[in-house]
């Protein structure tokens, strides 16, 4: 029958109608985690070294951590990559480093395949792996894991946290942050912190807070849905920001300086079976400037800058064990399975001398002893970038030689413990096994029993990389299952297989030895030289912290080489047998090199930010902002150092007068802002907080609707270098009239600020110079603001004469 033949009341032949009383319901099957499957958190310190926890040695009072260790396991065999966005990424993923495509940070991505800062989807993080396994998943803290020039509000968002299978996220996006004015991201919008820092605001404090209500939020839902939380704080990463109590409870603990924390540490560290009894101290670090040989206003600013850091530390720890205390409280605790580590070891960042502002080394600013003297009694606080001299550093990695960003062990070798109470059953041990931080996650699929995911969000994965150690948890003497892990960290390199290391050290040794610094470039005639003489063997399986270079005649003197080659110097079976590992070494090293893209070597350090980068945008000479919008990054913004430029705000004065920022960037330690105050148009540039180069109108701001322009005229080179942006002349105009003007004899080569976007009506968070207080609104009306990068310069050379011949 067809439709036209249909008459009513008939019924078509052969159908039969169903009704909800003859049918059943096909519900979707919802996604429930295992039964009993446990939480797992991740709490990744950042910056600290292997001496620095309570139970790893340190004097520094960690009693939250240290009962983790207490009742679950510490590892003395982990190891990072010696960078943070590195060593992230393997935690997140299972995969290398490189194999992430981060060889180094984000802002510091070259494009080459294993350092374009673009972590593929075939490697998929394990938030995704868990969201797959009905887990809910909460990222809080520090991310650095997005390109740093996708992380403005134009997105892409696919690479930020709740892009990458976090289903909540609140924390700050870069690489660090001011402990007291932090650039917070709640999911995908920026926000500003609850408090002040006069109202009491540190952002560990904040972290702590939210984790637990995103864990609360859930759980009075689904008691029974397990989470996987990755933690990390902005601790212990300069700023060295804490309330002035914590530091004190520390007061003359440092004074007798870095060799006797070293002693002392390592001291104790044998007790706890964390150093092997027949371990060694490595040698005084040749830049470590001996502690007897410092004056006496040197030690006084050096053991502040180290009570500093250890209160900085308390006080991280304390609120992790608020977080510990919320999961025993709800019941959670024996079922949360908790790895803690640290990113990389200890950072030398603070140079020789320490620093009140960190912005000075990545500028090549040297420090100044006078200045951070000055700066004494508000170390810890809000108005400084503080970082401690690198002494502190070399002792914090105690005890094996040097830091972050080398791939010696100070640089790779990290705290590590594992708390499982429902899963593991020896407490209180130490375990040796060789491991590294791409190990985690097959670890804790492994205790999940779930499998590597063929695909995540329809994309085929790539294989992980790591290995699980879960079966070292009951057995202490049980073999690694990992027995080779490469390391290349800015042209330093190194390389681990069963028990032996070979190491490559760039640009050497130690400054000192070298002749060089961080961040020297590698040419390809050198990398042939140092492959061919500069790679250094230890067996560290008897030598736990690389005292002993068993690398045959490394260093020959032209008349022992011709009696080598006539055969009138000898090699032992000993010599002979180590020259053959070393080959080996080398030879494995660029097999993994090539398997994980690794090369090209590239030894340049903060260099390397100055390259230009895809933008999400085209490059253009012009961009327009508005008020009331969320702040821009450094890396999606115009790039203004050591370039003419200027900046255009269409405004409207009212009648009652104005104050406050037009535009702003930074923080206290550096940046720039363009501003109204006592009714006069003017302009700071935050040198690294060592110079405030200011510019102010010589009349004041009319009524009405107004032009209000800055511009920046270049007169001379950069001296990158050392420590310099291009000087120019810096110039105010009111609707196309020059009304003030300034000679800058330098401005800011390489890094503008560490802190803070680009906020257009306002300066908040940290205060670009102390002309005024934060957020410093614009209390007129803003219709839009131009920077324009194109170097056109307006010309007014009657208005010119005018300032200079009443400046005479």
């Amino acid at each position: 029958m067809s439709l036209d033949e249909y008459k009513p009341g008939t019924a078509f032949p052969g159908v039969i109608g169903r009704t909800v009383d003859q049918s059943e319901p096909a519900w979707p099957e919802p996604l429930r985690a295992r039964e009993g499957a446990p939480n797992v958190l991740f709490i990744v310190l950042d910056d600290t070294g292997f001496g620095q926890l309570g139970c790893y040695g340190s004097p520094i009072e960690t009693p939250n951590l240290d009962s983790l260790a207490a009742n679950g396991l510490a590892y003395n065999n982990m190891h990072t990559t010696a960078l943070c966005s590195p060593t992230r990424t393997c935690i997140l993923t299972g995969r290398n480093h490189h194999s992430n495509g981060m060889a180094c940070i984000t802002e510091a991505s070259t494009g080459y395949p294993g350092a374009n800062g673009n972590i593929p989807f075939e490697n998929g993080f394990l938030s995704e792996m868990l969201l797959q396994e009905g887990y809910n998943t909460y990222a809080i803290g520090k991310w650095h894991l997005t390109p740093a020039d996708q992380i403005s509000a134009a997105g892409p968002y696919e690479r930020w946290p709740l892009g990458r299978g976090f289903e909540r996220f609140y924390g700050f996006l870069g690489g660090e942050t001011h402990q007291y004015y932090p650039e917070l991201v709640y999911d995908n919008h920026q926000v500003e912190p609850p408090k002040t820092p006069e109202e009491g605001y540190h952002v560990t404090e904040d972290l702590v807070d939210k984790a637990i209500s995103f864990i609360a939020d859930a759980k009075q839902v689904a008691p029974n849905k397990p989470f996987f939380m990755y933690f990390c704080t902005g601790a212990m990463h300069a700023p060295h920001h804490v309330p002035k109590e914590w530091s004190d409870q520390y007061a003359g603990q440092f004074d007798d300086g870095w060799e006797a924390y070293r002693e002392k540490t390592f001291a104790r560290q044998k007790e706890l079976g964390i150093a092997p009894p027949d371990a060694e101290l490595s040698r005084h670090d040749p830049d470590v400037k001996p502690w007897d040989e410092c004056s006496p206003e040197e030690q006084k600013l050096y053991a502040r800058m180290m009570e500093v850091f250890a209160g900085f530390l308390s006080h991280t720890d304390h609120h992790i064990g608020r977080l510990l205390d919320f999961l025993k409280a709800t019941g959670e605790f024996e079922n949360t399975l908790i790895m803690v580590i640290s990113d990389n070891g200890a950072s030398s960042e603070g140079g020789p001398q320490g620093s009140v502002n960190e912005n000075l080394f990545f500028n090549n600013v040297p420090e100044s002893l006078e200045a951070n003297l000055a700066a004494l009694d508000e170390l810890g606080g809000p108005n400084y970038f503080n970082h401690y001299a690198w002494g502190w550093t070399w002792a914090g990695n105690t005890p094996f030689r040097r830091w972050k960003r080398e791939t010696y062990r100070g640089g790779i070798s990290d705290p590590f413990i594992v708390h499982y109470p429902k899963g593991i059953e020896a407490k209180g041990e130490i375990r040796t096994q060789y491991a590294h931080a791409i190990d985690m996650v097959p670890t804790v699929l492994d205790l999940l029993d779930i499998d590597p995911p063929e695909r995540v969000k329809g994309v085929t994965q790539s294989p992980i990389e790591g290995v699980s150690f879960a079966h070292t948890f009951e057995d202490p003497a049980v073999a690694s299952k990992r027995h080779t892990q490469y390391f290349e960290m800015m042209g330093h390199r190194s390389i681990y297989h069963n028990g032996w290391r070979a190491v490559c050290p760039w640009p050497g040794p130690s400054f000192t030895e070298s002749g060089g610094f961080f961040g020297d470039p590698i040419s390809a005639e050198k990398l042939t030289e140092l492959d061919a003489n500069h790679w250094e063997l230890y067996h560290v399986d008897e030598d736990f912290a690389e005292n002993y270079n068993l690398a045959p005649r490394k260093h020959l003197s032209g008349l022992e080489r011709v009696g080598e080659a006539l055969g009138l110097i000898e090699e032992t079976p000993e010599e002979a047998a180590h020259r053959a590992k070393l080959i080996e070494l080398i030879a494995q090293w660029y097999v993994e090199a090539g398997k994980y893209n690794v090369l090209p070597v590239d030894g340049r350090g903060v260099a390397r930010f100055a390259e230009e980068r895809p933008q999400i945008a085209k490059d253009r000479t012009s961009y327009t902002f508005y008020p009331h919008t969320q702040s821009v990054p450094f890396n999606a913004g115009p790039r203004l150092l050591n370039r003419a430029h200027s900046i255009t705000a269409d405004v409207e004065i009212p009648e009652d007068g104005v104050e406050g920022a037009l535009v702003s960037f930074g923080g206290t330690d550096g940046g720039y802002a363009f501003y109204v105050q006592d009714g006069k148009l003017q302009y700071v540039h935050n040198y690294v907080a060592r110079d405030y180069l200011h510019v102010a109108a010589t009349e004041a701001l009319p009524t009405g609707r107004h032009e209000l322009r800055y511009e920046f005229e270049v007169t001379g080179p950069p001296d990158i270098a050392n420590g310099k942006g291009a000087p120019g002349r810096a110039q105010l105009y009111i609707d196309g009239k020059l009304v003030g003007q300034a000679e800058f004899p330098h401005t800011t080569p390489l890094s503008l600020g560490l802190t803070g976007g680009i906020t257009v009506g306002a300066d908040p968070g940290a205060p670009v110079a102390p002309f005024y207080k934060p957020p410093f609104e614009f209390t007129g009306e803003i219709y839009s603001l131009t920077f324009d990068v194109s170097g056109d310069v307006i010309q007014d050379d009657e208005a010119e004469m005018r300032m200079i011949m009443a400046r005479q």
